[in-house]
């Protein structure tokens, strides 16, 4: 069984692309990997690395995202050429074109149920389409600058988008009203998501910040200042206990959200960082760079219950009192010093407050443990007092080679002709 304590582990690493890469994602069955290029091209990357992965040809200029569907028969991506486009993620690589945005399209995500999708772009607007019909349904029209991601809910209902006019919207699906606008950022809002509960949301800035807010009581929850240049994407691991981002800076950053605090600091990528995205499953999370590659690394931190994290933590630093911060093993990430913390948590907010953000309550059923006949609620209230204690946390500064510590999985290229005409590229 994995440590506990043990970081995230860099397992793999794919190049094939031939510019930066500005969007990842995994199919739901973890046997596949899209990426999306600036060199106008698709990338599906096979986890066995016995298969061979697919460079699909069709966008006429730069793919700014790329996602599978819920149920991992299909990628949508969209580009610089004004377009979406549907893939079958297989050999042929056989897509279906659909327009009717008038400038860069910079985002495009599926809904829930895979019936629907959301694209956002350079024309300030927002569309959601039908799947099956590839029809244009309806624009959201409130932005007054480029719109750079749209994300739906988790249940569907409602939309979150952002924009360069330094806001995040989130709009009624139904209705098509924008029910509440967040003013906070002082930059281009680069990125947003849903937290898994559906209840918050988080977004990064071009201003270097990352904030989480409850859009039930539009406040913010937590403001994360931990890197040093814009913040290009972020994930939600599926627990809703930790966040990733990637940024300008060449790092990715996890963030624990019950804590409100930094919790690694990772070194890979040669330049920018550009995107992020968890697996399903939150077992890996895969990053993409301005250096033209993907790296796949294994989470590691979730291996055990968080409460079972903080008990090892705080019993080390009672046995052992400060320890000497230590180089960790190639291959492994640096983990970041906790910040200073705040005299106190702020009214009505459970847990520690720091410098990095405050801890975010996350919603959860108040039902008897079926072991200890405990309740949630009791369990919630444990977990606040074990919150208040120190928790030894250890320094280091090593940073990832990235060749030297892991294979490239590229080689030649053999061509094979879709039915198109375009071109679906095996890498052996």
């Amino acid at each position: 069984m994995t440590s506990a304590l043990e970081d995230p582990t860099l397992e793999r690493h794919f190049k094939g692309h031939r510019d930066t890469i500005t969007s990842v994602d995994f199919n739901s069955n973890m046997k596949q990997i899209a990426t999306g290029s600036m060199d106008s091209c698709i990338m599906i990357w096979n986890m066995k690395s016995q298969m061979r992965a697919y460079r699909f040809v069709g966008h006429k200029d730069a793919v700014m995202s790329v996602q599978f569907s819920p149920s991992g028969h299909l990628v949508a991506s969209a580009s610089r050429d004004k377009t979406v486009r549907l893939w079958v993620p297989s050999v042929k690589g056989e897509s279906t074109s659909f327009r009717a945005h008038t400038g860069t399209v910079r985002s495009v995500s599926f809904s829930g149920d895979g019936q629907s999708l959301v694209t956002a772009s350079d024309d300030k607007t927002v569309k959601v389409w039908t799947v099956h019909r590839q029809k244009f349904l309806f624009s959201l029209n409130q932005h007054i600058n480029w719109v750079r991601c749209a994300k739906f809910s988790p249940d569907g209902r409602l939309i979150l988008s952002s924009s360069d006019d330094k806001t995040v919207k989130v709009w009624d699906k139904t209705s098509r009203e924008c029910v509440h606008s967040f003013y906070e950022h002082g930059g281009c809002v680069t990125h947003a998501d849903f937290h898994p509960s559906g209840t918050c949301i988080a977004a990064a800035s071009t201003d270097s910040t990352v904030k989480v807010w409850d859009i039930r009581t539009t406040k913010l929850l937590q403001h994360y200042q931990v890197h040093s240049a814009v913040v290009n994407g972020l994930s939600f691991h599926p627990s809703g206990n930790y966040l990733i981002t990637a940024s300008n800076d060449s790092t990715l950053k996890v963030l624990d959200l019950l804590e409100g605090r930094l919790l690694y600091t990772l070194h890979g990528h040669q330049g920018s960082a550009t995107c992020v995205s968890f697996s399903r499953t939150g077992d890996y999370f895969a990053s993409g760079g301005s250096d033209e590659q993907v790296m796949v690394w294994k989470t590691n931190f979730d291996s055990a219950d968080y409460g079972e994290v903080l008990r090892v933590q705080k019993s080390a630093a009672g046995a052992e009192g400060p320890a000497l911060a230590s180089d960790p093993p190639p291959g492994q990430c640096s983990e970041t010093p906790r910040l200073p913390e705040n005299p106190g948590p702020l009214p009505g907010t459970r847990g520690r407050t720091r410098s990095t953000g405050q801890a975010l309550e996350i919603p959860r059923e108040r039902h008897p443990h079926p072991e200890t006949g405990v309740s949630d609620a009791l369990t919630s209230t444990l977990e606040h007092i074990v919150g208040q204690l120190t928790v030894l946390t250890q320094t280091s500064s090593s940073r990832l080679e990235t060749f030297s510590t892991c294979h490239t999985d590229s080689g030649h290229f053999g061509t094979e002709a879709d039915t198109d005409g375009r071109q679906a590229e095996g890498v052996y």
